[in-house]
């Protein structure tokens, strides 16, 4: 277990990488390439020293700054009893070229000086042979949680859960629980509560180290347990999961099976981790990534990673610019058509991704049951009323006032609130139908929503206009 930096060391972190890169560029002769001069090794031997002493949250952030060249020699630099500690640190995309660039050999070497439960995180980055090698490597007890851990589904409790937790009988005295504790050289991390079993294993409640400082060591443990404690099971959802954290404020919570025995423990760490993880996959699927892509991957694999939703977003807009060419002889008898049309669409986009983003956030959160979705659908269609009027007016204002036309202005106003209301609409409906065929709400979201407001917006206003104005 690496030791926590100092607060002076986080605040040099940017200093740090600066600092490495200016010795990489000592290292670069003029031309392309990055080969290693006579004179390399004290440079190096400094880049060695500075990634000593830091964290390897901090060395893996070094190395996601750097560009593939230089962040394979600056791999090559850190020691090798880190080299696992830090390839769980480090990106997924960025992960996936370190281990490129690593032997078999070494890639077990590292895998073994993790727990159990960090090798399953990586082994889905890992070759099968080299799998394969770590598991005969491990002892019985560790390769047993492994193969547990593995069997779990990605986005469940049983794939965060850690197998490091202290249990304790019952039946004895808490100053026997003290005596136990002090021999152990450290606790695991986010210790909070000891675990209290019987003899099968089984659950019997939670033993805070609060309530044990604070108890008379005469006790048994039976007699100040937390019986009332958070229960979690390998299959319950680990979204579900971190809402409890967070409901309860908890820093660790027991996982047990269906016959209540203790197989495991989720910490706020694994917790804080996996939101981390969905926030960011969520902030990529609404914009039309598939999945997360290292700033300096080779142009061949970015192009694959975008062009999916780019096309998607190609269709769109052709359809929106045959909407607008439906009605070229209304915009050539009234050109303000063309100058005022893309306020209409870039509101009604703007007020649609706000809805679609409070809809698929509360999706996550769990909060939309059932008959919900109507009364969500009759709250945005008010909110886009009130909007519509208000910016509907002012604008409808403003076009009057800048082309003196009455009609003109009625226009604008009226194709404000339509729009809005489209927008509201669709900002309900695009999650709720992706949700209910199975599929992530976020996923292409603004996307979806700006080609609707798009099309819908120059449709409705220059349907409007064609009506009224011509």
């Amino acid at each position: 277990m690496s030791e926590l930096p100092t607060r002076l060391e986080v605040e040099d972190l940017q200093q740090n990488l600066g600092e490495v890169q200016a010795i990489l560029a000592r290292l670069r002769p003029a031309g392309d390439g990055v080969p290693l001069p006579d004179a390399a090794p004290l440079l190096l031997a400094e880049i060695r020293a500075k990634l000593e002493r830091l964290h390897p949250a901090d060395v893996a952030a070094v190395l996601e700054a750097l560009p593939l060249e230089e962040r394979l020699i600056v791999w090559d630099l850190v020691k090798a009893d880190r080299d696992g500690e830090i390839l769980l640190e480090v990106s997924d995309a960025v992960r996936e070229s370190l281990i490129a660039s690593m032997e078999p050999r070494e890639l077990v070497a590292a895998a073994e000086t993790l727990e159990a439960d960090e090798i399953a995180d990586l082994v889905p980055d890992l070759p099968d042979a080299v799998v394969q090698d770590v598991i005969r490597a491990l002892p019985q007890a560790e390769r047993e949680q492994l193969r547990a851990a593995l069997s779990y589904e990605e986005g469940t409790v049983g794939a965060l859960m850690d197998f490091d937790q202290i249990t304790v009988r019952d039946d004895v005295t808490l100053e026997a629980v003290t005596r136990y504790l002090r021999r152990m050289d450290e606790l695991p991390g986010h210790t909070d509560q000891l675990f209290v079993v019987d003899r099968e294993q089984r659950l019997r409640g939670t033993l805070p180290l609060a309530r044990l400082i604070v108890s008379d060591l005469e006790l048994e443990v039976r007699q100040a347990i937390s019986p009332e404690s958070l229960q979690l099971h390998p299959e319950d959802a680990a979204e579900d999961a971190a809402q409890a954290f967070e409901r309860y404020d908890l820093v660790s919570a027991p996982v047990v099976d269906h016959f209540d025995r203790l197989v495991g423990r989720l910490t706020v760490n694994a917790v804080v981790d996996h939101i981390r993880a969905k926030n960011a996959e969520s902030q990529l699927a609404e914009s039309g990534l598939r999945e997360e892509e290292d700033i300096f991957a080779p142009v061949w694999h970015s192009f694959r990673n975008r062009w999916a939703w780019l096309a998607v977003n190609l269709v769109t807009a052709f359809i929106a610019s045959r909407v607008i060419g439906a009605f070229e002889g209304s915009i050539e008898k009234l050109v303000a058509l063309a100058a005022l049309m893309p306020i209409v669409a870039g509101i009604g986009g703007n007020s649609g991704n706000q809805t679609i983003t409070m809809i698929v956030r509360a999706l996550a959160l769990g909060q939309i049951q059932g008959d919900f979705w109507v009364r969500l659908l009759r709250k945005e269609l008010g909110v886009a009323t009130l909007n519509g009027v208000a910016w509907g007016t002012l604008l409808g204002g403003v076009a009057y006032l800048l082309y003196g036309n009455v009609a003109l202005g009625g226009v604008m106003a009226l194709a404000m609130l339509l729009t809005l209301l489209l927008a509201a609409g669709m900002g309900v409906a695009i999650p709720h139908l992706r949700a209910r065929l199975g599929r992530d709400p976020a996923v292409g979201a603004s996307v979806l929503i700006t080609a609707c407001t798009d099309s819908g917006g120059f449709f409705i206003f220059l349907g409007l206009a064609t009506l009224f104005l011509l």
